[in-house]
């Protein structure tokens, strides 16, 4: 009956999925967001060290110096993970040119391009004759006026999660022109004796005038909002991923792939990444701003509360093969998991047991993580932990990364115990009988000798 299921899932499902996942431009979008990760991690810890007098004693040196630089020490987060859209949209382009074998580089740079030409500068008026002649006679008033810049200023709401629609589509758009360009032969060729980085130059001068003319007429010349069109369509998508059942779903499909040796989580996450992302520089956002922090289904949320230890929560399998295993092969294997298991890489477990293909540990690979979902999910709706508002290193020990990424909340560490708990609990009686099946196997096999 297993292998039947078996056959179904690798011809009807599992294959269509894994061809899905690496259609090229969802695979760009996948490749273009993991590029900009080690911003995000990187500037969440600016954030975090920024709030951390949140969660200290006021009387602290520590705290008060905190304090007191707290705008100096977000500047880094403002232009990193504050405008990650603008890194992510140069990964897309390059890898989408790649993968049509054009030169990456310029495929970056047209996608730049046609993305920064979708945000319009803004023109701050100058000071009119009643302001000026207050000025002259308030000198607060003059000092304020003389640190407002002038000219153009570019508006960098939209550089960041709110823009992240709008730079996939033009990305495309400016290397699917690129293409075109090269494919049709539409472009300025240069002699074989021309330096190849001065020929790759002259060959996107055609690209890069469709691109600029045509981005810039819809949105500068005609006058389209394209990002307020896009966030409308978007906005739905958005507030259906930070649901439970949407919360459940993407759990259950991500655990039903690597039951059968997929990496459910690369299938899952080039659909979802974009949309966590928007979540959680929301949340971000509003965090840093001191507003309130809405959204429950970011990233973080899955990566320190649902897989704890790595996909399927597998540390509480780890953790009971370490302690409580009889079989000489179950006690090597805890003994060679438990390490990584803590900094949530499961993959000695879950080929080591094995899981993949496994039907006496499959089923609490799935119900564990999809409890400890929605378990988080009303803590969190229920504000008996903190919003995710940080992406932590993911190979953290759980309760250290849920500290962090819920902004120095202690709560949220004791939730990671307490899942990490439940998950022992419900990995248990499987662990149990497939423990018992390891010692008679053995058994047997020395009776045998």
């Amino acid at each position: 009956m297993f292998d039947k299921i078996t056959k179904f899932m690798d011809e009807k499902l599992s294959t269509p999925m894994a061809k899905l996942a690496e259609q090229r431009h969802l695979r760009a979008i996948r490749d273009g967001i993991i590029a900009t990760l080690p911003l995000i991690i990187v500037s969440s810890m600016f954030m975090v060290i920024a709030f951390l007098p949140n969660s200290m004693p006021a009387d602290w040196g520590i705290t008060q110096f905190l304090m007191a630089n707290q705008t100096k020490i977000l500047l880094p987060y403002r232009v990193s993970m504050y405008i990650m859209t603008l890194y992510a949209v140069f990964g897309i382009g390059y890898s989408l040119a790649c993968s049509y074998d054009l030169d990456g580089l310029s495929g970056g740079i047209l996608a730049e391009l046609a993305f920064l030409l979708t945000i319009i500068p803004a023109s701050i008026p100058a000071p009119g004759a009643a302001v000026t002649a207050l000025a002259a006679e308030s000198a607060d008033l003059a000092n304020y006026l003389a640190q407002v810049p002038s000219g153009f200023v570019l508006p960098m709401g939209n550089l960041g999660s709110a823009g992240m629609f709008i730079g996939i589509i033009v990305s495309f758009f400016a290397v699917e022109v690129f293409r075109w360009t090269q494919k049709s032969g539409f472009k300025i060729s240069m002699p074989p004796q021309v330096p190849s980085s001065v020929a790759r130059s002259f060959e996107s001068l055609t690209p890069t005038a469709i691109v600029l003319i045509v981005v810039a007429a819809i949105t500068m010349f005609i006058g389209i909002d394209v990002h307020g069109i896009v966030s409308k369509i978007v906005a739905p998508l958005v507030s259906a991923t930070d649901s439970l059942p949407s919360v459940l779903l993407i759990i259950f499909l991500a655990q039903f792939f690597w039951s059968f040796g997929i990496h459910g989580w690369s299938i899952v996450g080039s659909l979802a990444r974009p949309l966590w992302l928007v979540l959680l520089e929301e949340n971000t956002t509003n965090y840093v701003a001191s507003a309130a922090v809405t959204n429950i289904a970011a990233e973080p949320l899955y990566q320190w509360f649902v897989m704890i230890g790595g996909s399927g929560a597998t540390i509480g399998l780890a953790i009971l093969f370490a302690v409580r295993a009889k079989s000489a092969y179950g006690k090597a294997l805890g003994k060679t998991a438990i390490i990584p298991a803590i900094f949530n890489i499961n993959e000695p477990m879950i080929f080591g047991a094995p899981i993949v293909l496994n039907p006496m540990l499959i089923i609490p690979f799935i119900i564990a993580p999809l409890l400890n979902g929605t378990i988080a999910w009303f803590a969190t709706s229920m504000g008996l932990v903190n919003h995710v508002v940080a992406s932590s290193p993911w190979t953290l020990p759980g309760p250290i990364g849920a500290f962090l990424a819920c902004g120095n909340d202690w709560r949220a560490a004791v939730l990671s115990i307490l899942l990490i708990l439940l998950s022992i609990a419900i990995y248990y009686p499987f662990f149990k009988m497939y423990d018992n099946q390891l010692l008679e196997d053995e058994q047997n096999a020395d009776n045998a000798a």
